[in-house]
């Protein structure tokens, strides 16, 4: 009998894990070094998850505002290549807790945006491995400037299109590299929401210890 206290016991979240996993083994990286070494790093550490057969910690499941554009962003991820990741994150939508994770939320931003922790130290899937989740924004959204201390954080983007620092669009199937304490804001598109799986890396210290600030751009 399947013990629901581990991951083993929750086959739909095993398939969202082996789906992440898939996306760090397919997508290119461009000819990049350091993001084929990101890649590779957070394969190896959902891999440790898996094979650990980590505990599992369902929190109360929690709706923001910007969810209700979520049915939007799955009908546009579902027609790209990773379907059928959107069908996996289907099978378990109904456990996510969306949060914000600041103190204090600059106004208007709470309607625009929340993310959930699928993977790390707050679980749903607990480890100290890595951070896996998603970050929904609405049509429009502006995410202020903000850096991670210790942390390589990559997005995937699932459906819709932003831009990050307007240095270039990224839409479904692209992937976002931003190396620790690097300074980004996100804008998005004006007509459709946005869907991001992210991954964090780093130091288990680091990752059990992140305080979400927003930065102001000097000048």
């Amino acid at each position: 009998m399947s013990d629901p206290s581990k991951l083993s016991g929750h086959p739909d979240w095993v398939y969202v894990l082996r789906d992440s996993y898939d996306f760090y083994r397919r997508l290119s990286a461009g000819g990049s070094g350091k993001i084929r070494t990101h890649q590779r790093s957070v394969r190896e550490r959902i891999n440790r998850v898996l094979k650990a057969d980590a505990e599992v910690r369902f929190p109360e499941p929690a709706l923001k505002p910007v969810t209700s554009h979520l049915n939007r962003a799955l009908d546009n991820g579902r027609m790209e290549r990773h379907a059928p990741f959107i069908r996996s994150l289907e099978a378990i939508r109904s456990t996510l807790t969306w949060q914000y994770g600041y103190e204090k939320v600059p106004r208007g931003l709470e309607r625009k945006f929340a993310y959930a922790e699928l993977v790390g130290p707050s679980g749903p899937v607990i480890t100290d491995e890595v951070i896996l989740g998603l970050v929904l924004f609405a049509p429009g959204c502006t995410y202020p400037a903000h850096a991670h201390r210790g942390i390589t954080e990559s997005y995937i983007c699932l459906s819709g299109a932003v831009s990050e620092n307007d240095q270039g669009v990224y839409g479904p199937g692209s992937l976002i590299f931003n190396p620790p304490e690097t300074l980004h804001r996100i804008t998005v598109a004006d007509f459709h929401p946005a869907l991001l799986l992210y991954a964090w890396e780093g130091s288990k210290e680091d990752l059990a210890d992140q305080k979400m600030v927003f930065t102001r751009k000097p000048g």
